[in-house]
């Protein structure tokens, strides 16, 4: 795996800091947001590309890009394969990411409009700005030549991005899989037309405490950016070259709330139906989870809904199992929520422990108070099976499920 988040720029950090409940979230630094509703974000700190790229090629791309490659190569490194042996026709990238070259557009946009109009674009605003690009600059820095594309599905995009490469292998199409999703969102275009959805919290007064999934007071999801790469492997291929198994994925689910552009189902429908379908496809009972990270973004209608649905689908057990939304501490990476989210899932359960939802202060009357929404403190506990719940923009649900790896 690799991770490059706005708590931590690899897992072993990105990890510690969920633990520990650290907040991501801080005054925006990528442009003067003096004059917008929403002055923070969960940025990526204390970054240098040229680190990790070589300037001339970071130049040809757009942050999100960027972000997918600095993640990939933790996760390419940790896997430790034999290039000499690997075959680079049977692996492949599927990335997710539900804007792609947001900044890149943006700039283009305007240093056309402040140009007199000129069309002087770069010659390389195309490639930069395009969602495929990431999966595209993967392929050839690795020499993976199997299947290669990005999914798209807002939020869900990197939860979708897994699910294909889980069934790709599955079908025999490939044994290796660079998997995730990566988001640069946190742009004036990002931040202001989020702010006109009346998206964002804008609790600029204490930014730390602004994503605060299942409280009373949320008023809005904290934008962050970032990514992560998981490698997907074919298990028998994983076992052969000896390879160090973080966990196995063992099912997957889809659904569409068929409701609303931007609002969830009002009883959680389509989040009850994803969930019923991941478990189903991995081949267990609902009682066999142990934990659950949910989409939990801190809008005011969009965490009760999935309660809702949590409660339905599981009755009893779901008094049992733990819960929590580590968006409270890492903000939301719309397509690359994902992806780091099943990172997190994968960690508990190597680990067996549940992050916290940290800015808990004041309980929700909507919210059931028997469920253990593993507030403000991680928990120690058995994890051997873990889910994480993805929901998009356009009722686009999807859901994943790991498991402790046992030889």
């Amino acid at each position: 795996m690799g991770a490059l988040t706005p708590v931590g720029n690899d897992v072993p950090t990105f990890w510690s800091n969920l633990v520990a409940g650290v907040s991501g979230a801080a005054p925006i630094t990528r442009f003067d947001a003096e004059k917008f509703r929403t002055r923070f974000a969960c940025e990526v700190k204390g970054l240098d590309v040229t680190n990790y790229i070589p300037r001339q090629e970071a130049r040809k791309m757009d942050p999100f890009t960027q972000y997918a490659v600095i993640a990939a190569d933790e996760a390419m490194k940790d896997a430790g394969f034999d290039a000499d042996t690997l075959d680079l026709d049977k692996a492949g990238v599927i990335w997710g990411s539900g804007i792609g070259g947001l900044k890149t557009f943006e700039e283009e946009v305007m240093n056309f409009s402040e140009n007199g109009r000129t069309p002087r674009f770069n010659p390389f605003f195309i490639p930069k700005m395009i969602v495929d690009s990431a999966s595209g600059v993967l392929s050839i820095r690795y020499g993976f030549r199997g299947p290669n594309f990005i999914t798209v599905s807002a939020c869900a995009s990197a939860t979708n991005a897994l699910i294909d490469a889980f069934n790709y292998i599955k079908l025999g199409l490939m044994n290796v899989c660079i998997s995730g999703g990566s988001e640069a969102a946190v742009t004036i275009a990002g931040v202001g037309g989020f702010n006109a959805l009346k998206a964002l919290s804008e609790r600029n007064d204490s930014p730390e405490t602004a994503s605060r999934p299942y409280d009373r007071d949320r008023d809005g999801f904290v934008l962050g950016e970032g990514g992560a790469a998981l490698i997907l492997e074919e298990l028998e291929h994983a076992k052969a070259r000896g390879a160090n198994i973080y966990a196995e994925m063992i099912g997957a689910g889809m659904s569409s709330d068929a409701y609303h552009i931007t609002a969830p189902h009002p009883e959680g429908l389509g989040a009850f139906i994803v969930m019923k379908n991941a478990i189903e496809n991995a081949g267990i009972k609902p009682e066999e989870i142990d934990y659950i990270n949910t989409h939990g973004t801190s809008t005011p209608i969009g965490d009760p809904q999935e309660i809702k649905a949590i409660e339905k689908f599981f009755g009893e057990h779901a008094y049992d199992l733990n819960i929590s939304s580590t968006k409270s501490m890492t903000g939301h990476l719309l397509g690359g929520a994902g992806a780091i989210e099943a990172a997190a899932c994968i960690m508990a359960i190597k680990d067996q422990v549940v992050p916290p939802t940290i800015n808990h202060f004041t309980d929700d009357p909507e919210i059931n108070p028997r469920l253990k929404l593993t507030f403000n403190k991680a928990e120690k506990r058995r994890v051997n099976i873990a889910l994480s719940n993805t929901f998009g923009f356009g009722g686009h649900n999807a859901s994943v499920v790991f498991k402790k790896y046992e030889d």
